[in-house]
């Protein structure tokens, strides 16, 4: 315990940043937490809610939960795309936690559609002192409880958040680049304390392929993600089935490997589920890391009687 104390204050407290969004291994299916420009890509309102246990038995795992809305909309004669993001992310004694307005501008391009999108909201990070003061959490090399610049209770403090993306889209493949945290917002814990949430880089990119037997789709993509400090892959492929199954395997180099599954349930319910095993020393202090995805998509018609489609799948 006091070993994970020391590593998760060297990489918040002080001038020592890394970086601090929230990791999610099925990433494919909520793009528009990592890339506002991918709100609206499909023809209906999605809605979509993942969860994530971090490293379980591992004292501060944490856990992540990511929950967004979002929706093609028409402007004039143009398509454009709104949503909403909220994302809680727990580790040991801070809870980040962050809400956005996405909003997408659409233009038809080639044989697919490229977006320009933004978003706008606030970060906020809390740190749980009176856990740390409490327990006279302490190492043989250093004293937390003697130090001003680490809270001794429950703090909390909130900045305003800019990021922008941009996302292409066909039948065959997608690609997205986004800037998240473009203003490098500062979060202050009273006089001595501070946090600066560096801005970062995502790159994904994903393609479908088709076998002779159609009902068989080959789903290979990528997600790079980076704070200019430090840089971490996600190469992922997954084969489905009939647009009902799916089942696939995401590589992190130097940090997991990660399954995956899950099926469209009914009427536009899908539901997924990952484990991430640990391929670093980590792998003897924990039992890997479960993520749940449930998303619904259904088409709203203003009518006298309001109807409800299927989703067709696009990633």
């Amino acid at each position: 315990m006091k070993k994970l104390v020391v590593g998760i204050f060297s990489l918040i407290v002080g001038s020592v940043y890394s970086q601090f969004d929230a990791q999610l291994s099925q990433y494919m299916f909520h793009a528009n937490t990592f890339n506002p420009a991918a709100v609206g890509q499909s023809n209906f309102i999605e809605v979509i809610g993942q969860h994530r246990l971090n490293m379980i038995s591992m004292p501060g795992g944490g856990s992540t939960t990511a929950f967004s809305i979002n929706s093609p909309i028409k402007i004039g004669n143009g398509k454009s795309g709104l949503g909403i993001s909220i994302v809680d992310d727990k580790i040991g004694w801070f809870n980040n936690q962050s809400a956005h307005i996405q909003y997408a501008y659409k233009r038809s391009l080639g044989d697919g559609v490229l977006s320009i999108g933004s978003e706008f909201g606030f970060v906020s990070l809390g740190f749980s002192g009176d856990s740390v003061a409490q327990n006279n959490i302490t190492s043989e090399y250093y004293s937390f409880t003697g130090d001003d610049a680490i809270p001794q209770s429950d703090v909390i403090g909130l900045s305003f958040d800019l990021g922008l993306g941009i996302w292409y889209n066909s039948n065959l493949w997608y690609a997205g680049v986004s800037y998240l945290h473009a203003n490098q917002p500062n979060v202050k814990w009273g006089l001595n304390s501070e946090f600066q949430q560096k801005s970062s880089l995502y790159i994904t990119g994903g393609y479908n392929y088709s076998f002779e037997n159609n009902k068989y789709i080959l789903k290979p993509s990528m997600l790079i993600k980076s704070d200019f400090n430090a840089w971490q892959f996600d190469i992922s492929s997954r084969l489905e089935y009939d647009n009902k199954f799916w089942g696939g395997l995401s590589i992190r180099p130097l940090n997991s490997v990660v399954l995956f599954a899950g099926l469209n349930i009914n009427a536009g319910l899908s539901i997924g589920y990952s484990f991430d095993l640990s391929t670093s020393k980590l792998i003897t202090t924990n039992f890997g890391s479960h993520e749940f995805v449930l998303s619904y998509s259904f088409e709203y018609v203003f009518s006298k009687q309001n109807s409800k489609y299927k989703s067709i799948r696009y990633l």
